[in-house]
């Protein structure tokens, strides 16, 4: 396993592989070992794989928020002396991927966004957030957390799979119910449609997490982007399908360059 390096602000972060830099941003409740199936890619990318504030090694804890995660991200790049990279999020690192590219344009080379969102209604904040908590709470305290979430995040159900997953998903309490609060306050809507670098959505067909029409309407706002649904996987394709997403994150990407 890569060991992990640390900024000088306090990111921990995984640094492999050689090219045109990669960000992979992870979700919620989830660590940056996560996309260990992507580690191939080291083959013919420089890939920063960091930890979100307050989740898996990341020790600072105040001030969650899509802002803050980006701003994290944003600044270790800076560190890094990258100009600009290729940023890819899953879910609420999707969240993250959007965020950035608001706050710091010129970073991106292009918008990588996999089975992730760009806004919920106010009105149905409260009860997603309350619903979503109950949930959470009770399958905690029942000791069912992995397995629950791994049957919602997952296509397959076989044991080998939620193993896996289990190895990904390390939710810490607060952090997760904060990272979900922040989740449901963005809104994308206006920045959408002012994204000008290449972007690619992928959705999974039997997610249940985050139904693949909220990509679709995502596609629909996005300039020239381009949109993937993912056959037979629900929420996290990079687990269940490697090699087909691995091999469509390459020849975006590879696209990228004979464009340039």
């Amino acid at each position: 396993m890569e060991k992990a390096k640390w900024s000088k602000s306090g990111v921990p972060y995984l640094h492999l592989g050689r090219g045109e830099p990669l960000v992979l941003i992870h979700g919620l409740g989830e660590v940056k070992e996560g996309w260990q199936n992507q580690f191939e890619l080291a083959d013919q990318f420089e890939l920063i794989i960091p930890d979100l504030r307050g989740h898996g090694e990341c020790t600072k804890t105040d001030g969650i928020s899509i802002q803050n995660f980006a701003l994290d991200i944003i600044g270790l790049l800076k560190e890094l002396e990258i100009e600009n990279a290729h940023i890819l999020g899953l879910s609420m690192g999707g969240a993250v991927a959007q965020e950035i590219y608001r706050q710091a344009p010129n970073l991106c080379r292009s918008l990588l966004l996999i089975s992730t969102f760009h806004f919920f209604p106010k009105k149905l904040k409260k009860l997603l957030f309350n619903n979503r908590k109950a949930k959470f709470e009770s399958v905690t305290a029942a000791g069912k957390q992995t397995e629950f979430i791994s049957k919602m995040a997952l296509y397959s159900w076989n044991k080998e799979m939620k193993e896996i997953f289990g190895h990904s998903f390390h939710p810490k309490h607060q952090i997760f119910l904060q990272s979900l609060n922040t989740c449901l306050d963005v809104n994308n809507l206006s920045l959408l449609p002012k994204i000008s670098v290449p972007t690619l959505i992928i959705g999974g067909q039997y997610d249940s997490v985050l139904p693949v029409w909220i990509q679709a309407c995502m596609h629909k706002l996005i300039p020239h982007s381009e949109f993937i649904i993912m056959r037979n996987t629900g929420h996290i394709a990079k687990l269940e399908a490697k090699d087909r997403f691995n091999n469509l994150l390459r020849r975006f990407l590879n696209q990228q360059k004979l464009i340039a």
